[in-house]
């Protein structure tokens, strides 16, 4: 299922579904807005984007509500989440699915956003959308192929090959096409085990992580090939990996490692992640990589 593309001039919604807007990065939240006004957008907050209920987040209800309602609004043509955090699976079981599937809307966030992107498409075949949020990705120093190939993806429609963020490299070779899932490797596993995970038989994984060490690369791949999801899938693109992209073993090393005798191409980029620029990636759309030729390519509509 796939939500309308955006026009200049639409209204996109705020969310915090994760951590809240807190006063000392309010100035980085309001630069963040001013950046999507001068793309052309209007843009309006949910009621609880600053709400601090528990004493770290809003409740799991107030969050879900907020969600709800932007999907409800007519008037409002996407969703964008103000930035991740620790908390997105707390409101999963408050969403209102059949809301959402009636009311297809862009729906973009980051990090711990991976939860959400990955539970709607699971639960309603709506394709969600990985990039920039408010705070970090638009409220710091955005870079052209930030808003570049937001404005791309979401307003022109823009399929066929996904342009690199510097350079990438052949890890395991071979050419694959599936839906893509994926986002941040530890909030990705926060869906295991429960109803939102979605099914990778067939699908291009694709992972990014923050502050992340060997040991932890390690033990989170190991879950996955625990859960069977390497024997499933088709392949694996791996973003820009904050704390690791200079270091002498590199996520990369670690997969290759804890995957003998898998033969899934495994291609690494630069083009999403924490703490570098992102392009806009469709959760649940089909792409196909080939890792010898180092190409991305979106192969079916993300937008209507």
């Amino acid at each position: 299922m796939h939500a309308p593309r955006l026009n200049v001039g639409d209204r996109i919604g705020i969310v915090s579904p994760s951590d809240p807007v807190r006063e000392p990065l309010l100035d980085q939240y309001q630069r963040g807005i001013a950046c999507l006004e001068q793309m052309g957008f209007r843009v309006v907050a949910g009621e609880h984007v600053r709400s601090i209920t528990l004493g770290y987040a809003a409740a799991a209800q107030e969050k879900a509500d907020d969600i709800n309602r932007m999907f409800a609004d007519p008037s409002i043509r996407a969703i964008i989440c103000s930035q991740g955090g620790s908390t997105a699976n707390a409101c999963l079981e408050y969403l209102d699915w059949d809301l959402i599937r009636a009311n297809p809307k862009i729906f973009i966030g980051i990090s711990d956003i991976t939860v959400l992107l990955n539970a709607i498409y699971h639960q309603t075949g709506l394709v969600t959308f990985h990039g920039n949020d408010v705070m970090w990705g638009f409220g710091r120093t955005p870079a052209a192929y930030d808003s570049e190939e937001f404005t791309a993806r979401l307003v022109q429609g823009a399929i066929g090959q996904v342009r690199p963020n510097g350079e990438r490299h052949t890890i395991r070779g071979g050419a694959a096409e599936g839906k893509l899932l994926g986002g941040n490797l530890h909030c990705l596993l926060k869906l295991a085990g429960t109803p939102y995970f979605p099914d990778f038989a067939g699908a291009i994984l694709f992972v990014e992580a923050l502050n992340i060490t060997p040991e932890s690369c390690e033990h989170l791949f190991t879950q996955l090939k625990h859960m069977g999801i390497f024997d499933q899938i088709a392949g694996v693109v791996i973003g820009y990996i904050d704390g690791l992209e200079d270091a002498p073993i590199q996520m990369h090393d670690v997969l290759l490692y804890v995957t003998p005798g898998h033969h899934f191409p495994i291609l690494k980029t630069r083009d999403f992640g924490h703490n570098c620029p992102n392009t806009t990636l469709p959760v649940g759309a089909r792409v196909r990589i080939d890792a010898d030729s180092r190409e991305i390519e979106i192969v079916e509509p993300c937008v209507l």
